[in-house]
């Protein structure tokens, strides 16, 4: 997580790219016809097959915050596996809490 620091210099070195995407990604998971739970559970199983650290834990606690529970997030990483086999299921361990 200590390299999102580094995304004010990225966005610093392409301002207008990088307001753009902030900009994209805020509407795209804003509330809508999909509530934001289940996008963020969406954004969780996305996250789960690209194997992103950065977008897992965001996204994880987004969902958190938008009300979904440990149980869904456990159903979310089998979609997510049905989808991209057991690598998903090994950073599904990511998502229970200890």
């Amino acid at each position: 997580m200590n390299n999102l620091k580094q995304l004010g210099a990225l966005g610093k070195n392409a301002e207008k790219a990088m307001k753009a995407f902030q900009a994209f990604d805020s509407i795209a998971l804003e509330e809508g016809a999909i509530p934001v739970k289940y996008k963020e559970l969406m954004a969780v199983a996305v996250a789960l097959t690209t194997q992103c650290p950065y977008c897992l834990e965001i996204h994880k606690k987004n969902a958190i915050t938008a009300g979904a529970t440990q149980e869904e997030l456990a159903e979310t990483t089998f979609i997510a596996a049905a989808l991209r086999a057991g690598a998903a299921v090994v950073h599904g361990t990511h998502l229970m809490e200890k």
